[in-house]
Formats: structure tokens, C-alpha cells, sequence
């Protein structure tokens, strides 16, 4: 009997074993502002990924007090700052893919989320929007309108954290969290600041 007790206790020490929850910080359109407000709302992420329109090189500094950061270029955002058009990174099991506009409108991004059968020109249409991606991407991080959007779309989830900049019209300010485990996927939009209106609720990725 005492031979059994190593493996029965390595059984126990799996089974109470927590899994590992890779935790990024996502953000986008600072546009120059540092919100100290991240610090908190971003407290014990693993890293950062700014979608575009950092707007200068403070921004990035500020955040790297965070952690490690990972931004592209937008579309303000002078060549100066040394900032990819692109990223591609995959972590624990999960591709992620990174750009400041899609070549899609974010509306019709929020309609094929909502629609899983659309008609046959919109769904030619989406189909070839796809196809613009890694066929192993899960997730792909964009910004540029200033509004959060969570859509999933032929199993990849598209994410907009919003603006983390100064206000613009009635937008909310805010930013993001992304958390892989196992391959699963949970993204979050995270409010900077009191907003009355809705916000995306959170979506959840399964493993393939």
C-alpha cells in the first residue's frame, strides 16, 4: 500500500492544480493621453497590446511601467514612434493578430457577429474578409473607431477595447482584458471611467 501513495498524491496535486491564465491588457486610441487609471484596471497582466493611434512615445512609456508592451501603427501615429502596420504573436496555444483598421467596417463586423446565416452575397462577403486573416489566428485586435466591440465571427473573436483617450463625444472610455487558459479565450471590456450606457458583454472562446 505504501507503494501507491506517491501516485495517489501526484493524482490529488494534478486534480488541484489550478490552470495557467495567461492575462493581457488590450488597448487602444490613447492618442497621446496616459490614463493612470490603467495602471489599476491593468494591475498583474503579462502584457500589453496597443491596437494603433498611440500617439506619442509617453504613452508607451507609461504603460511599459505595466508591463512589456506590443502597439502597431494607426493611422496618427507618426513613423517616428518605430511602430509595425502588423503583430502576430501566439501565446499558450492561442494565435493573435493585430491592426489598427480591418478592411471591414466595424458595423458590418457587429452584424455578422449577430447573424450566423446571412444571405449569400453578405456571407461571400464575410467569407473573403476571413480568408484576409492566418487560418490559425483565434483572435485579432483592432481599434481606430473608438468604440468596443466583441464579435465572433467563423470562430475567431474580433476585439476593439475602445478608446483609452480623452473623451470623444459620447464614447466611453476603455480598455480591455484578455485571458487564455487552456486555449480558452475570455475577453472583457473594462470602463475607465462612469459610462451610463451598455458596453459589449464579455465573450468566451472554447477550445477547438
Amino acid at each position: 500500500m505504501t507503494g501507491l501513495w506517491p501516485v495517489i498524491l501526484a493524482i490529488r496535486l494534478v486534480r488541484n492544480r489550478k490552470p495557467k491564465i495567461v492575462k493581457l491588457g488590450i488597448v487602444s486610441d490613447t492618442h497621446g493621453f496616459f490614463d493612470p487609471r490603467l495602471v489599476e484596471v491593468l494591475e498583474g497582466v503579462e502584457a500589453i497590446l496597443h491596437g494603433g493611434d498611440v500617439g506619442s512615445p509617453a504613452v508607451l512609456d507609461g504603460l511599459r511601467q505595466i508591463a512589456a508592451v506590443y502597439a502597431v501603427q494607426g493611422n496618427v501615429d507618426s513613423p517616428t514612434l518605430g511602430l509595425p502596420l502588423s503583430f502576430t504573436r501566439r501565446l499558450d496555444g492561442v494565435q493573435i493578430e493585430m491592426q489598427h483598421i480591418l478592411p471591414a467596417p466595424q458595423s458590418q463586423l457587429e452584424e455578422w457577429g449577430r447573424d450566423s446565416a446571412p444571405a449569400k452575397a453578405q456571407a461571400a462577403r464575410r467569407d473573403i474578409f476571413l480568408q484576409s486573416f492566418n487560418p490559425t489566428t483565434r483572435v485579432v485586435i483592432f481599434g481606430h473607431s473608438h468604440a468596443p466591440c466583441l464579435a465572433v465571427i467563423g470562430g475567431r473573436l474580433f476585439f476593439n477595447p475602445g478608446s483609452a483617450g480623452k473623451r470623444r463625444f459620447s464614447l466611453p472610455r476603455c480598455c480591455g482584458l484578455l485571458e487564455i487558459s487552456s486555449r480558452r479565450v475570455r475577453a472583457t471590456i473594462k470602463p475607465l471611467e462612469r459610462y451610463n450606457g451598455e458596453l459589449p458583454v464579455g465573450v468566451q472562446l472554447d477550445p477547438e
